[in-house]
């Protein structure tokens, strides 16, 4: 059995977390200032000892200190002296660093295909209408084997499902020139901001941030979101990806003795705000059914009514930062966090919370039956890496010695729909080209059959009237034919086959 993890302790009671309880999901909430961030440090630093790899975004850039030896802060030093932490050790973790920008770490990138057209509605912010035409473009896309990788692929095979909409009608619904326009002016938003560099190959192939390194520690995997956070939709947008795609490709491996990976969803508020009611019954399915391929998941916000209630109410393991009562919204968060935990009969919770000093906390777990602790006021033990950013020197140091190292620097951008759309449009004006000057030499050179049959240059014979039949049969089957291509399934988000 894995040892139990102490996360936080009072003069009473070691608050520790059970790993085989771990994939029951947790909230960590606070205001601003309160320490939310320290204790993910810390959090994460103690999965990583028992060897669960971690995945969390840095919107601060404050948490790229993991990866350096920690040590020289007073605060710190007096925190492990208070709680008398007997074993603390300053230290460094391994630590892999991504940016979706390749600027701080390996680059992310995904494809649409395997985003599928949910996902990237809520991106574009797409309304219900908009949403089902970029479904049937997906669906048209995937029928007639055209590969969608990058944004310029959805640009290009938009812009045909318009031009040929009366085609698609019967089958597929109508598919308006409205609605495409909505599709392209958000996607030329979506990369004015920057989110086109999200789409391309490779593509980020997520047994990658499932790692342990030499002495059995996991990975830390730390996405860097401090540009990233400008995108609201995308950052959210990206870390659902991430969340389904666990969801979707790990197997079904029940309760174990500690979870496969721990994800943090940071900012997660950013996750909820104006999501479709069919986006939500996915969030709640995922949240609801990854716990049994070994994966927890654990929200990170400042405000437990930021997390709807389907959602909440899946969140075993709990730590409350302190509350400000300043507002009636405050008042009511304080309220139902206080209503979220087990009672203890020494705490008066809902007062208590409004107290809490800096890196104090309210905190309760599961036990090994799976039921929630009395909630205690604890202090978070203090992580043993550096509180802090890393140096760039360090960051790039620690890049350069990645397992991926090299694997998703270099940008791929294979034959897809845009490439194959554009050289079936060429090989369409190349025919009429090559049709037109043939008329037009026709037109201009010796009649033989004026001379022989009496006729005048413009006259059709026979032989001229079947050629140009068959260009008309030709140039309407090459309409037919122009989206053939290499796409496997988009609708379930798998992405085996677009990477054939």
């Amino acid at each position: 059995m894995t040892t139990p993890m102490l996360i936080a302790k009072n003069n009473e009671t070691d608050s520790v977390m059970l790993p085989r309880m771990a994939n029951r999901h947790g909230l960590i909430a606070g205001a601003t200032g309160t320490g939310k961030t320290v204790t993910l440090q810390s959090l994460a630093e103690q999965f990583s000892r028992i060897g669960v790899p971690v995945f969390m975004a840095d919107v601060k850039g404050d948490l790229s200190g993991m990866s350096q030896v920690g040590g020289g802060n007073a605060k710190v030093e007096a925190r492990v002296q208070q709680l008398k932490l007997t074993d603390y050790t300053n230290k460094a973790y391994p630590v892999m660093f991504w940016d979706m920008f390749g600027e701080k770490g390996h680059p992310v990138r995904t494809t649409l295909s395997e985003m599928g057209p949910l996902l990237l509605a809520r991106m574009l912010n797409l309304n219900e209408v908009q949403g089902g035409v970029l479904n049937a473009i997906f669906k048209i896309a995937d029928d007639n084997g055209m590969l969608l990788l990058d944004l310029k692929d959805l640009r290009a095979m938009s812009q045909h499902c318009a031009e040929n909409s009366a085609t698609y009608q019967t089958q597929y619904g109508n598919i308006s020139a409205a609605s495409v326009g909505a599709i392209q002016r958000a996607l030329l938003q979506i990369e004015t901001e920057g989110g086109d560099v999200l789409f391309g190959e490779p593509a980020l192939n997520l047994e990658d941030m499932m790692q342990t390194d030499a002495k059995g520690l996991g990975f830390i995997n730390i996405l860097a979101a401090d540009k990233l956070l400008n995108s609201p939709r995308v950052y959210a947008t990206l870390l659902l990806w991430l969340l389904s795609e666990l969801f979707e490709k790990l197997p079904e491996v029940g309760d174990l003795e500690k979870p496969k990976l721990v994800f943090f969803f940071d900012e997660a508020h950013l996750l909820f705000n104006d999501a479709p009611a069919i986006l939500m019954q996915k969030i709640e399915q995922v949240v609801r059914l990854v716990r049994s391929k070994g994966v927890g998941v654990y929200f990170v916000s400042q405000n437990p009514l930021d997390i709807p209630d389907v959602v909440l109410g899946q969140l075993g393991n709990r730590v409350q930062h302190a509350l400000r009562a300043f507002t009636p919204r405050d008042q009511k968060a304080v309220q139902v966090a206080a209503q979220t935990f087990r009672a203890n009969p020494t705490l008066d919770v809902a007062k208590v919370i409004t107290e809490l000093g800096v890196g104090e906390a309210l905190v309760s777990f599961l036990d090994e039956k799976g039921a929630p602790t009395p909630v205690e006021r604890t202090f978070i033990c203090p992580p043993e890496s550096r509180i802090g950013p890393a140096t760039d020197t360090e960051r790039q140091h620690a890049m350069a010695q990645s397992l991926v190292a090299g694997v998703y620097d270099k940008l791929v951008d294979r034959e897809s729909a845009y490439e194959i759309l554009k050289q079936r449009a060429a090989e369409v004006a190349s025919e009429a080209s090559t049709a037109k000057h043939a008329e037009e030499t026709s037109d201009s050179g010796f009649d033989l059959g004026g001379i022989l049959g009496g006729k005048t240059s413009r006259s059709d014979s026979v032989l001229e009237s079947a050629a140009k039949s068959a260009a008309r049969a030709i140039g309407s089957q090459l309409g037919r034919a122009i989206v053939r291509g290499v796409l496997g399934s988009i609708l379930g988000g798998s992405s085996s086959k677009s990477r054939r």
